[in-house]
């Protein structure tokens, strides 16, 4: 079973008590405001408990024969009163700290999430669409705020009314709390029994959202693919196809949940009619005053009305145990494997660059690297050729310990590359992708990101040697102009031109560039290669191409072929075998 299938599948069907118990961990982060919430919930309880029975005096104090002792009558109503308003003022200001603390908890757990998204291996975002982590992000932790703001505490105010109104009506008649045995097993019952039944429909719910945002997001970044190829009714039929899925699961959650509150309702209101009826046979009996028979209906409201409140509430906590449960399993998920004990920091000018019988798998099953063995010695150029699909992103992959190897070994400086701390080895490298990233800023702190505190004139230096300043230069604000959306004011080619720039203000020891000229006409290709020889010089890089002209100029050039390395050599070497490699330069030049 996939780790994405265990994330939605879970265990059991109700709401479960360790999720409770850890959501409101969350909420005990902030004591103060907490026990003060819980100082104002019990104070306004014991005043909203305090009325009924004021209210039974006041009636008490009215006579059959017409005699009414208005100054008793008047005092209760006056206290009863008091009682009410001063409960209403603390339940606003209960709602007021407890809104204030979910949107704190809101903000650590949105923090949480999002940190422990960065220690989560490479593999995880290589498994899962972006739009369904964004899902867990945004949505999943919304739907938890608006739990945490209300429902928990609700729960707890809702045990004091229950525990307090029951006492009250033992005080008065514990016969008539009789009624009692019979309706609200009916209603736990009965909201059990939906509870078991609805739990299951609010993951699926959550799950299908998430869906639904992977494939809308995968299809928003590719318009122009979908419409260079007029597939645009093809993909609004699939989407119309997974929001139908979306909206069904939504209507079935709802529809369930939603007939749990008006059943439990009239359950409620059976035994406020069956109390009625008994509290006139005992009154008939001189058994009851009428203000005990008011005073204990009243009672009976509060303590069926949490039981009604609870059963309403039932399919928010189902959804918001769902969405921290999906939070939470993300959160549990295992961060990459931490550095050995005795691992060091990988430091000095750089060094050869080895792997030894490497071979590498990424599912278990099927092998992309067989028994991969090569040298790329301090300050030379490796370039690493062959069809696509063959391994060669692989062999950076690893290099990055993107992912770790399962038999063999890569060496860094005659070491192992496991002796070495992930984040000193991965800062001894520098990379240009093919696919260029930028970041929501300006051009000079996209270029700057390369290395901590870069001077100017190594930001400027890098820009000359790629021949962007003049286009920097053009642009409104200069080194000053915003960069949005992912450069989405950018052509291709400038953007990675950009990325180059970042690379060469970086001081790594180490430069992969992974079809770093890809996006570049050839006359820009060849300045670039001229300032690029020049900047990495004292480097040890690999160079990923299809375009073999970038690389003739390579100390060495390692073939791949099916996972396995083909041919090695220089690029008149590879001619002279006349084996694959020549094949390929061939085709490309002949």
């Amino acid at each position: 079973m996939t780790e994405k299938k265990k994330n939605e599948g879970g265990s059991g069907n109700h709401i479960k008590l360790s999720v409770v118990l850890r959501l409101g961990s969350y909420l005990f982060r902030h004591p103060l405001p907490m026990i003060l919430a819980v100082v104002i919930m019990v104070v306004s309880n014991v005043l909203a408990l305090a009325a009924p029975e004021l209210s039974g005096h006041a009636i008490d104090a009215l006579s059959l024969d017409g005699g009414v002792n208005f100054e008793k009558v008047f005092y209760y109503c006056a206290l009863m009163a008091a009682c009410y308003v001063v409960s209403a003022i603390l339940s606003y200001l209960l709602t007021y700290v407890m809104i204030r603390v979910s949107k704190k908890v809101t903000i650590e757990m949105r923090n949480e999430l999002f940190d422990h998204l960065l220690e989560l291996p490479v593999s995880y975002f290589d498994g899962h669409q972006t739009g369904d982590i964004i899902s867990h992000v945004s949505y999943d932790i919304d739907t938890i705020n608006a739990s945490l703001s209300n429902d928990l505490l609700q729960i707890f105010a809702s045990a004091i009314m229950v525990i307090g109104s029951l006492v009250m009506m033992l005080k008065i008649k514990p016969v008539l709390v009789l009624v009692f045995a019979v309706t609200v097993p009916i209603s736990v019952a009965f909201t059990r029994y939906k509870s078991v039944y609805v739990r299951p429909l609010f993951k699926k719910r959550s799950a299908k959202l998430g869906i639904l945002n992977g494939y809308a997001e995968e299809i928003l970044s590719g318009q122009k693919t979908v419409r260079s190829f007029h597939k645009e009714d093809v993909f609004l039929s699939r989407f119309d196809e997974r929001n139908r899925d979306a909206v069904d699961a939504y209507y079935e959650a709802d529809y369930q949940a939603c007939a749990i509150g008006p059943s439990v309702n009239f359950i409620n209101n059976l035994s406020l009619a069956l109390i009625s009826m008994f509290g006139t046979i005992l009154y008939i009996f001189d058994k009851i005053t009428p203000g005990n028979i008011s005073t204990f209906i009243l009672y009976s409201r509060k303590f069926a009305g949490p039981i009604n409140e609870a059963a309403n509430i039932i399919a928010e906590l189902q959804s918001a145990c769902a969405a921290a449960e999906r939070v939470f399993a993300l959160i549990d998920m295992e961060p990459e494997k931490p550095d050995a004990p005795d691992a060091g920091i990988l430091s000095g000018n750089g060094g050869d660059v080895g792997f030894r019988n490497v071979t590498f798998s990424y599912d278990g099953e099927k092998v992309i690297l067989h028994d991969i063995t090569f040298d790329a010695p301090e300050g030379s150029v490796v370039a690493i050729v062959g069809p696509t699909g063959s391994g060669k992103t692989t062999v950076i992959n690893l290099l990055m310990r993107f992912y770790d190897i399962e038999t063999g070994n890569i060496l860094l400086s005659d070491k192992p590359i496991t002796s070495y701390t992930r984040d000193s080895s991965r800062a001894a490298f520098s990379m240009v992708l093919q696919d260029a990233w930028l970041f929501a800023g300006t051009v000079y702190d996209n270029i700057a990101y390369g290395k901590d505190n870069a001077s100017e004139e190594e930001v400027y230096g890098a820009a000359r040697a790629v021949g962007l300043e003049d286009f920097i230069l053009s642009l409104p604000d200069g080194y000053e102009t915003v960069i949005s959306d992912n450069g989405s004011n950018l052509s291709k080619g400038q953007k990675q031109l950009i990325t180059i720039a970042r690379a060469m203000v970086s001081d790594a020891k180490y430069l992969i560039l992974d079809e770093a000229t890809s996006n570049v006409d050839s006359r820009t290709e060849l300045s670039i290669q001229t300032a690029m020889r020049a900047l990495m010089k004292g480097k040890t890089c690999f160079v990923i191409a299809h375009r073999l002209s970038t690389i003739q100029s390579a100390d060495k050039i390692i073939v791949i072929r099916g996972g396995r390395i083909e041919e090695s050599g220089t690029h008149d070497e590879l001619l002279r075998m006349d084996g694959f490699y020549a094949s390929l330069y061939l085709s490309q030049f002949r």
